[in-house]
């Protein structure tokens, strides 16, 4: 008893010193140049809160690393038939080839640093200039259109990988011209509310159905000659075409991704911070073991390479293929033209809405709707598309789980300059972050589209003229495997159902022209009348 009092009265001593420690860094820093840069007393913050709460924020977002190299991976990137080992047909990029597979591991070493480098510029740039804490990197969205509508897995899209980014670039120049002149808010008013909520319910429908794809996820729904799509998640898989041979819901690796799915699910519903990182870990760790069902690294060329690349364990890696690779030849494509105005929309709306809900969530909106920094958070955020279509990835975001941080107390920029911080250490960690198997990416997918699901709840169901655009929006995302779509549809049945009102409008407005008309004419004949009267 005696010896437990003694730990505990030690425990408290250095509790206090600690905490005196601590609170005489925070009183240096708060009377510092970089305490009055980014106004920590005035904002009722200090140091070690904004640290914890940029570690809070990197933690909850740190998965975009690897997802986003994962998804744009699939796109194929610069690797072309050539890259394929002979003997080699046109085919070659959608069957498996030791070659193209080799070629397309680079591309993700590539990307994991491009989308780390994106986060890392876009951030500290949030955190210096606008003096926000918010975490900045590659958009979930974007890069599935920018994957899977534009490029095509492994290349088979309209338009090629270099042009794509050229595409990114120009509309990212866009994006901030408009922020620059200030009718970036505008413009996203004039999007009618309904299509816009339904545009983030279908991009997350859309996240989620490749999540539980083979390809990029799980497994757990593949190609059927008669219902197009059916459960598979098969022990035994046709390698050419994905289609089951065998043994239905028995593949280890979908039990595995499972397991992870439901790590993350339980750790969101204790509200346990980087959950969705736990999740990816557990099954990372598990797949990284050999000579197993489950393994990353199987008994062949390809795996032996990638296995020997993993042992290295920290290691910077020099992107070679995709920055850089900006291409402007194919402009005259009318893909190139729908894609530059689908990017620009979902930009408009998903990062204008998402900035303005951290805002909202930090307590920065003023009566007025306007947070201090709002000028320039606009510029950074589109100034950071324009860096990282250089480097060859995908519109630049702010990211909702910014909100990791300011609940943890993030109040100043400072929180953005540690999340870069954190990005910047994670890009001597390319060998490990490259090695993230697709079983355990598919059930963060699946989690990214739960979670923007929620602003289903916010449209008006019991209104047909919003209920039809909203819902139309949603399902053609998924099932016609194109954001552009689900968004063209959307628009047009909310502008088709609009009819009837602007015709009524206009009919109303011709009958009350029509008894303004009479009346007029009615007061001029009585008039006249009046006047041959008085003559008479």
């Amino acid at each position: 008893m005696g010896r437990d009092l003694c730990g505990t009265a030690k425990l408290r001593g250095f509790t206090k010193s600690f905490s005196r420690m601590e609170k005489a860094l925070n009183d240096a820093v708060s009377k510092s140049f970089l305490g009055r840069y980014f106004k920590l007393e005035q904002r009722k913050s200090c140091f070690t809160r904004e640290l914890r709460a940029g570690m809070a924020t990197f933690i909850t977002m740190a998965y975009i690393i690897t997802v986003n190299a994962t998804i744009m991976t699939a796109s194929g990137g610069t690797c072309t038939v050539a890259d394929c080992s002979s003997p080699a047909g046109p085919d070659c990029k959608v069957k498996p080839n030791v070659g193209y597979e080799s070629c397309l591991a680079k591309t993700k070493s590539d990307l994991v640093v491009a989308t780390a480098v994106s986060g890392l510029v876009g951030s500290v740039a949030m955190g210096l200039l606008a003096n926000l804490p918010l975490g900045l990197a590659p958009a979930m969205g974007p890069n599935a259109y920018f994957t899977f509508n534009l490029v095509g897995y492994h290349g088979s899209g309209p338009i090629s990988y270099e042009t794509a980014l050229a595409v990114i670039l120009v509309e990212a120049s866009i994006f901030l011209f408009i922020s620059a002149i200030g009718l970036r808010g505008k413009l996203a008013k004039l999007i009618p509310h309904s299509v816009r909520l339904g545009c983030a319910a279908g991009i997350g429908l859309f996240i989620a159905f490749t999540g539980l794809q083979s390809g990029l996820g799980i497994g757990l729904i593949g190609p059927d000659p008669s219902s197009l799509v059916t459960i598979t998640a098969c022990k035994i898989v046709d390698p050419e075409t994905g289609a089951c041979l065998g043994g239905k819901l028995q593949s280890p690796k979908f039990w595995l991704g499972f397991v992870g799915f439901l790590i993350t699910s339980y750790g969101l519903m204790k509200n346990i911070k980087g959950s969705m990182i736990y999740g990816i870990l557990f099954v990372t760790f598990v797949s990284w073991f050999r000579h197993t069902e489950v393994t990353y690294f199987p008994d062949t060329p390809l795996g032996n390479a990638s296995y020997d690349y993993f042992k290295q364990v920290a290691g910077f890696h020099k992107i070679q293929s995709t920055a850089g690779m900006i291409r402007f030849s194919e402009f005259n494509q009318k893909a190139v033209w729908v894609a530059l105005a689908t990017l620009f929309y979902v930009d408009v709306l998903a990062i204008t809405g998402t900035m303005y809900t951290m805002a909202e969530i930090g307590g920065f909106l003023d009566e007025k709707g306007h947070f201090e920094g709002e000028y320039v958070a606009y510029l950074v955020d589109a100034g950071s598309t324009i860096v990282g279509s250089a480097l060859g990835v995908s519109s630049t975001a702010t990211f909702v789980e910014s909100s990791a941080g300011l609940r943890e107390g993030g109040r100043t920029g400072l929180t953005a300059v540690f999340v870069g911080f954190f990005f910047f250490l994670s890009l001597f960690f390319t060998p490990l972050l490259s090695s993230v198997p697709p079983w355990a990416i598919g059930p963060s997918l699946v989690m990214v589209g739960v979670m923007m699901m929620k602003v289903v709840k916010d449209i008006d169901w019991s209104n047909t003229k919003d209920a039809v655009p909203a819902f139309a929006t949603m399902i053609l995302m998924p099932l016609t495997y194109s954001i552009a779509n689900g968004i063209i549809g959307g628009i047009g049945l909310y502008i088709a159902l609009s009819l009837y009102d602007y015709a009524t409008t206009t009919l109303n407005w011709l009958r009350k022209m029509r008894t303004m008309v009479v009346k007029e004419q009615n007061q001029v004949s009585a008039t006249a009348v009046e006047s041959t009267v008085e003559i008479i």
